[in-house]
C-alpha cells in the first residue's frame, strides 16, 4: 500500500474554496481590517510579517490556508513569503507559530479573518484524529464527519484534518484513517469514492435486517457487505442471521457487522451485570482501572461499549464466523478510543466523526504582526512570537 492508498492527504478539487476576488474577501473579512486597508493605502504601504499560531497544542494542518493565500496572491498580482515552521502533520506546541507570513500590508491586512478560519479548526481536528489513531494503532478508521459539519467548506476541512492526523499517526505505526464516507472529500484519502453500505433507513424500508442485506447484495454483488444490526435491537440475533444467509461472504472475510447501538439502551442480551461478566472473561483489568464515570460507561454501559463489542465477537466465533469483522461507531472520540484500547476490544474498523472539536473556542487561531518594514514590534505579552534566529527559507505564495 502506498502513501496515497493509506490515506496520506492528497490535493483534490478546490470546489469548496472561499472566493479569492476582492469583493468576496471584503464581504467576509472583519470590517476593521477593511478600514485599516483604506488607511494604510492612504498613508503609505509597508512590509509586514505576521506570526500565525494557536493557543493549544495541535497537529500542523496549514494546507487549506496556504493554498488559499497562494490563490489570492495570484489573483492580486502580488507575492507573499511564507516561512512554514512546522511541516504538515508535525506536532506544534501551544503558542508556537505555525508559520510566518510576510508581504505588503495593504495586500495582507484584509486576509487575516479568512486565513484563521481555514487554519484553527483543521489543526485541532487533525490533533484529535491523530490521538484517536495512536490510541488504537491496530485499528483502521473511517471518517464519517460529514453529517456533523456546517456546510461544504467545513466538510472539506474536517476530511482534510482526518487525513493529516491519520497520516501523522501512521508514521508512528498506527493504521490511521484509511477512507471516508462521501465522494466529495475522498481525494484526501487517495480515493475516488467514499465508503459505506447501508443506513438504518434501508433496514426500515426493507422490514428486516436480513432483507436489507439481500437487497444490498443483489444491487452491489461485488461489494463487501457491512450490515447495521441495531435497528430492531437484535444485534446478536440479526448479525448471526445475516451471516447464515451469506455463508460464502462470511467465510471469505467479506462481511462485517456494524455496531451503532445508541446510548439509550444496552446491546441485545446485556445489562450491567452481564456486561461486567463479559469483560471479566476477556479484559478484567480494564474495569478495575477505570478512572471516571464516562470511562465506566464506555466499558460496561449502554450503547457501543467494550462489553458489547466483546459479546458480539463471542457470538460470531461461537457460531463459526471468525472472519466476520466488527465495525464500531457511535461516539468514538479520543477518550472512548483509549478505553477500548485498555479493554482490548476486538474492533476491526472504527467509523467516527468525533474528531470534530468539541470545544470550538479551542480552535481559534490567532495572527499578530511582529515586524513592520523589518523592525520588530508586537503588542505587549506576545513577545514570544518575535523571531530571534535568522529566517529559514520558506514556501512562497504567489
Amino acid at each position: 500500500m502506498n502513501d496515497s492508498e493509506a490515506g496520506a492527504p492528497t490535493t483534490g478539487p478546490a470546489s469548496h474554496a472561499v472566493a479569492v476576488d476582492d469583493p468576496s474577501i471584503t464581504a467576509r473579512t472583519d470590517s476593521y481590517f477593511n478600514r485599516t486597508k483604506a488607511i494604510v493605502s492612504r498613508f503609505g504601504d509597508c512590509r509586514v510579517t505576521y506570526a500565525v499560531f494557536l493557543r493549544r497544542p495541535v497537529i500542523s494542518a496549514p494546507r487549506l490556508a496556504l493554498d488559499w493565500l497562494a490563490a489570492v496572491a495570484a489573483q492580486r498580482g502580488t507575492s507573499f513569503d511564507i516561512e512554514l515552521m512546522h511541516e504538515e502533520g508535525a506536532w506544534v506546541g501551544a503558542g508556537d507559530p505555525l508559520f510566518y507570513l510576510s508581504g505588503s500590508f495593504v495586500q495582507l491586512v484584509d486576509l487575516e479573518t479568512i486565513i484563521l478560519q481555514k487554519l484553527g479548526a483543521a489543526c485541532v481536528a487533525a490533533h484529535n484524529a491523530y490521538q484517536m489513531c495512536v490510541e488504537l494503532p491496530g485499528v483502521p478508521f473511517l471518517a464519517m464527519e460529514a453529517r456533523h459539519c456546517a456546510g461544504a467548506e467545513m466538510q472539506e476541512m474536517m476530511a482534510y484534518a482526518a487525513a493529516v492526523g491519520g497520516a501523522a499517526a501512521r508514521r508512528e505505526g498506527a493504521k490511521g484513517f484509511i477512507g471516508n464516507a462521501n465522494d466529495a472529500t475522498a481525494h484526501w484519502f487517495g480515493a475516488e469514492r467514499g465508503r459505506g453500505t447501508m443506513p438504518h433507513a434501508l433496514i426500515g424500508y426493507a422490514g428486516s435486517t436480513v432483507r436489507a442485506a439481500e437487497m444490498f447484495h443483489a444491487t452491489f454483488p461485488d461489494a463487501d457487505l457491512t450490515v447495521l444490526t441495531d435497528y430492531f435491537g437484535r444485534e446478536v440475533t440479526d448479525g448471526l442471521e445475516v451471516c447464515r444467509r451469506f455463508p460464502e461472504l462470511a467465510g471469505a472475510g467479506r462481511m462485517a457487522v456494524r455496531l451503532d447501538t445508541h446510548g439509550g439502551r444496552f446491546l441485545e442480551g446485556l445489562d450491567p451485570a452481564e456486561s461486567y461478566a463479559v469483560l471479566e472473561r476477556h479484559a478484567p483489568n480494564a474495569v478495575r482501572r477505570y478512572r471516571s464515570e464516562t470511562e465506566l460507561r464506555h466499558l460496561v454501559g449502554t450503547g457501543v461499549s467494550a462489553a458489547a463489542i466483546w459479546r458480539v465477537r463471542e457470538a460470531l466465533d461461537e457460531a463459526g464466523f471468525p472472519k466476520v469483522r466488527i465495525v464500531a461507531s457511535s461516539g468514538f472520540g479520543v477518550g472512548k478510543c483509549r478505553v477500548m484500547a485498555e479493554a482490548k476490544a476486538p474492533i476491526d474498523v472504527v467509523g467516527t466523526g468525533s474528531f470534530i472539536p468539541d470545544a470550538w473556542s479551542e480552535t481559534y487561531a490567532t495572527a499578530d504582526i511582529v515586524e513592520y518594514d523589518g523592525q520588530k514590534r508586537v503588542k505587549v505579552g506576545r513577545e514570544f512570537l518575535l523571531r530571534s534566529v535568522p529566517r529559514r527559507k520558506g514556501a512562497g505564495a504567489g
